[in-house]
């Protein structure tokens, strides 16, 4: 991955007309980084100017830092988040998603339902503290929904008629059923009762619509699945700053006149290495973050290899080899990165849903000689 990556940066800014093989070594580089992201196409920006789900958001700065670097790995289920909104753009309170950009890959694990509890109209006095039984239906029927055998029971609750904020139903069996079979997918009924199941009218709670209420307050389903796509290494527990690590080196020994015999005299160390999304072309489609380091491992690896090398035993047995020359053809150990981090990425999709997805293996966190 990280070949990929330095081979993208050294083609991004031609520092003079490309000739027709450089922008295809170029074009190739994109097309392979896109395959680390698992996707064939970057999506196209939002035609108009959008602002992801509050929750979303939310979601990511709890999951990783300001650099999209994962700081809490088991608060995720699966590797993908994906919100979608109400496409019925009713008063009423039924609601349809649409989950065709759900690859059929992907294992569904758990969808909730989030509703935007508006403040109750102007009642009696004692009214404001009473509760009432909101219930969600899978349509199975549209024309008959409000009929028994037209829909499904998924979810109830009492919920408290004072205040307001998100309520959020668990609604997993009927996104099965609509992965499972796209035509099925007929929608969602929201009722509102009384304690003992009688109605009221109108009802004494609401909650925000998709067409004339704030777009922060927009209905939503939230799909939490996992695509498969699993890194070498394990997640890392705990953040990565808190881990130990070689030094950084300043960026001004970077410069390329010297840079082999830099590599040979420096012991094997990690080096910043910025992969900048806008620089890339994909700012329009990325929300965060704007880009990241991910970091390379370079240096040497002489013998004899000290612990503050982190050498596998393996490595130890090869830097002896080459140093004692008892085997021809045998070279040193190599400078590799040997933790990983992963990174999450909050972008709009084909459809302008917002998803977020943890890609691991992405960032060195530390470099040894193996």
């Amino acid at each position: 991955m990280l070949g990929t990556v330095l081979l993208l940066l050294a083609l991004a800014k031609p520092t003079c007309p490309s000739p027709a093989g450089a922008e295809s070594r170029r074009a190739e580089a994109l097309k392979r980084l896109l395959e680390v992201f698992g996707m064939e196409d970057p999506p196209p920006p939002p035609a108009h100017v959008k602002q992801p789900p509050q929750y979303m958001v939310d979601l990511f700065n709890s999951v990783a830092n300001a650099d999209g670097v994962t700081k809490n790995p088991d608060l995720l289920e699966g590797n993908t988040v994906r919100s979608f909104l109400d496409k019925t753009q009713s008063e009423e309170m039924r609601f349809l998603f649409i989950l065709s950009s759900v690859a059929k890959s992907e294992k569904v694990l758990t969808a909730e339902l989030h509703l935007f509890r508006l403040w109750p109209r102007v009642t009696d006095g004692p009214q404001r503290h009473h509760l009432c039984q909101v219930s969600v239906y899978q349509v199975l029927e549209r024309s008959e929904a409000a009929a028994p055998g037209g829909r499904k029971l998924l979810a109830a609750r009492l919920v408290p008629l004072q205040g307001s904020g998100w309520e959020v139903f668990a609604i997993t069996q009927a996104v099965l059923d609509w992965t499972e079979d796209e035509s099925s997918n007929q929608g969602l009924l929201v009722t509102v009762q009384g304690l003992g199941g009688s109605p009221l009218e109108p009802p004494p709670l609401q909650f925000a619509s998709g067409r004339d209420h704030h777009e922060s307050k927009k209905p939503m389903l939230v799909l939490f699945t996992d695509d498969g796509r699993r890194g070498a290494s394990p997640p890392m527990a705990g953040f990565p700053d808190s881990q130990p690590q070689a030094p950084i080196v300043p960026a001004k020994l970077l410069v390329p006149r010297s840079t082999r015999s830099l590599d040979r005299l420096q012991p094997c160390q990690r080096h910043p290495l910025s992969v900048d999304f806008e620089e890339i072309g994909w700012s329009g489609w990325i929300i965060s973050p704007r880009g990241y380091n991910a970091y390379h491992c370079k240096g040497s690896c002489p013998f004899p290899l000290g612990e503050n090398m982190r050498p596998t035993n393996h490595a130890t047995v090869q830097s002896i080899i080459n140093a004692l020359k008892l085997s021809e053809g045998v070279s040193s150990p190599c400078c590799v990165p040997d933790k990983l981090y992963s990174i999450n990425l909050l972008y709009f999709d084909d459809d302008e849903n917002v998803v977020l997805k943890q890609y691991d293996d992405m960032v060195a966190g530390t470099c040894g000689c193996h």
